[in-house]
């Protein structure tokens, strides 16, 4: 039974099978690109099958004019008319001219009026025959056999209505000649038979063979036009950005590489663009906000005059190509044009976006190939990255000048990018354990002189002799991804020099923009110090107010994580950025530092002091500590006590240096 059921089940899946070849072979063959293919083929030959019957018409006509009754050749010119105008409504190009449907329906037509002219045309000439002389009789048999056979190729593509047109030629014909009673007309008759059936049978065989050829050649036809629309769609993904529609990363890489490779006059300029403000946008508007600020911004790029090409190179960043006709005022003003133009206000959701722009701008082809050549064997490949170093130069200058800024890359810069390229080179290579030293900084309560406080600075040296201060190095220590490495090492250095908690003192550390929104700080910084022997209580993390722009809510998050490990908490360099008194409210702070600046305005300058005495007695009232840092004389010294400002810092008290020199004078001070 169960092998009944299986075999029942085979015999299933093949009838279904086989019902499905059908069924695609019938949609096939009522295909638009079939019935194009088969309409056209016809009407190649159709038009001289009715030229055919037509010099058949007038020729038995003008035989018989004299024999046959005018009725009788009155019908031949009807037919002759029939025949001009079947002729007429083949040719190709009025068949070509028709709808689709229209041409199936000419095709449908053509079985029925094919056989009925046929069987027409057979009639008459028998009655033709009836009138005419042997001679005569043995012309309508010719031409009969004549006109059957052009009929049965003409419409080899058709063989329905051949077979219909055939039958029509050949039953009245056979009749007429076995009703002779003649022996060679029985066997003409029998000639003709044999001869119209082994023609029909060749017909049909070919046509399977035309249909057969057609449907393949129009299956791979289909699967070509895939191909080819899967090869567009690949190349697109690969080449454009989805969300803007430009070029993407890959793309303006390769078009860099090609115009380097092939530019026949002047280098296009390079200019690389970096949205101000987008990341306020997506934070508070939402990331459908930013997409359409990305949008937006490209097809303004695009709107340029002189740009050759530009893509998205990831995140907010842009980079184009501009025309190398353009001369250095020239392109600069274009890209001012740009800054003005992605500045105005973009409509979204019923509000206005506004961002803006900074641009860095350089020249492709001045690059020193032997130093690209040292990057890479691929030449093309290292001087497109060497155009991108010094392109990115340019776009970071423009932006520490702000306000959509546009920098140029000259010759000036060429030698500041390089002394930063090998100085890049060596601290990523360098071994930081060794090549970092810390020097600190007291900080003195001036109601007694006592040290309360040590910040630490750290030093970086590429060779052991030379050492750089932070503002040398820790862009680098960003670049290369060593900050949370150089966080690491400086808090573990300074807590096993120092150690504060044995001292009893506190020990300040910086945190960088990044460490303060880096997930897991909180409890790193907890581990590194019970590591080193020390306590979050016995530290102070000094964050700027840069370093909460980027990211204010999740930044104070990070604050907050800090504060509860026992990490006290202050805000350096206050009064520098973008100071808001309300910033001392919500944020978890312990202390503030307020920026140098101040300390040097404060002799001379009436509004630094009123400033600096809002910010001092907002913090009494919040709480906080305040210290101001920067002192260098005496008089910005008695400037700050006479506000109420205890805790300073700066040369005037003393230089940093390091933690055994720093900690002899703490003992002596006690002493």
């Amino acid at each position: 039974m169960g092998l009944l059921s299986g075999s029942t089940a085979l015999q299933m899946a093949r009838i279904d099978r086989q019902w499905r070849r059908l069924r695609r072979a019938l949609r096939e063959r009522t295909s638009a690109a079939f019935v194009e293919a088969y309409v056209s083929s016809i009407a190649r030959r159709v038009p001289v099958l009715y030229l055919v019957i037509l010099f058949d018409v007038v020729l038995l006509d003008v035989s018989f004019h004299t024999a046959a009754p005018p009725a009788v050749q009155a019908i031949g010119i009807g037919l002759a008319l029939v025949a001009g105008v079947r002729g007429r409504t083949w040719l190709p190009q009025r068949i070509a001219a028709l709808s689709l449907e229209d041409k199936r329906r000419t095709l449908a037509r053509m079985r029925t009026v094919g056989g009925l002219f046929g069987l027409a045309f057979m009639l008459w000439t028998v009655a033709l025959s009836a009138y005419g002389s042997v001679e005569q009789r043995m012309l309508v048999h010719y031409v009969l056999a004549v006109t059957a056979f052009a009929a049965i190729v003409a419409l080899a593509q058709a063989p329905r209505t051949a077979l219909n047109i055939a039958l029509a030629f050949s039953i009245p014909a056979a009749g007429v000649l076995l009703a002779a009673h003649d022996r060679d007309a029985a066997q003409l008759a029998l000639v003709q038979m044999v001869l119209i059936a082994t023609m029909m049978i060749a017909i049909f065989t070919n046509h399977r063979e035309f249909v057969r050829r057609e449907l393949t050649a129009q299956r791979l036809a289909r699967r070509l036009a895939q191909t080819a629309r899967e090869s567009h769609d690949n190349y697109r993904r690969a080449t454009i950005d989805d969300l803007t529609g430009g070029l993407n990363r890959r793309a303006i890489l390769q078009r860099l590489r090609h115009d380097l490779e092939h530019a026949t006059g002047a280098y296009p300029w390079l200019a690389l663009v970096d949205l101000d403000g987008f990341k306020h946008v997506n934070d508070t508007y939402g990331h459908a906000a930013g997409d359409a600020v990305l949008r937006m911004v490209a097809e303004r790029i695009g709107a340029q005059a002189g740009v050759l090409a530009h893509g998205r190179l990831g995140g907010d960043e842009f980079a184009i190509l501009f025309d190398g006709a353009f001369d250095k005022n020239e392109v600069r003003a274009t890209c001012r044009r740009l800054s003005t133009a992605v500045s105005r206000p973009i409509p979204f959701n019923g509000t206005q976006l506004r961002v803006l722009c900074s641009i860095g701008v350089y020249r492709l082809g001045q690059t020193d190939m032997h130093q690209a050549e040292t990057l890479g064997t691929d030449c093309s490949q290292a001087e497109a990255g060497a155009c991108l170093e010094r392109a990115d130069a340019a776009l970071y200058k423009a932006k520490q000048q702000g306000d959509g800024s546009v920098v140029v890359f000259g010759q000036e810069d060429e030698a500041v990018h390089r002394q930063r390229a090998l100085i890049t080179r060596q601290f990523h290579d360098s071994v930081l354990e060794e090549r970092l030293r810390l020097v600190y900084q007291p900080v003195i309560d001036t109601r007694d002189g006592r040290i309360v406080a040590l910040e630490a600075f750290a030093r970086w040296s590429p060779d052991g002799r030379t050492w750089q201060p932070p503002a040398m190095f820790m862009a680098m220590a960003h670049a290369t991804g060593r900050m949370g490495e150089v966080t690491r090492i400086v808090l573990t250095q300074a807590l096993q020099e120092c150690l504060p908690g044995g001292n009893a003192i506190a020990l300040s550390i910086n945190l960088s923009a990044r460490d303060v929104v880096r997930d897991g700080i909180a409890e790193a910084l907890a581990d590194i110090a019970a590591a080193a022997g020390g306590s979050p209580a016995d530290l102070i993390l000094e964050v700027t107010e840069r370093a909460l722009l980027d990211d204010p809510r999740r930044a104070t998050r990070q604050l907050e994580a800090l504060r509860a490990q026992g990490f006290r908490i202050a805000l350096d360099d206050f009064g520098a950025g973008w100071s808001s008194l309300s910033q001392l409210r919500d944020l978890p702070l312990d202390l503030i530092k307020l920026h140098g600046a101040l300390a040097q305005a404060l002799p001379g300058d009436p509004g630094a002091r009123a400033v600096a005495g809002m910010i001092v007695a907002l913090s009494w009232q919040l709480g906080l500590d305040c210290t101001i840092k920067g002192i260098e004389t005496a008089a910005q010294a008695e400037a700050a006590r006479a506000l109420g400002i205890t805790r300073m810092q700066g040369f005037f008290f003393g230089t940093p240096d390091s933690a055994a020199a720093v900690l002899a004078g703490l003992k002596r001070a006690v002493a």
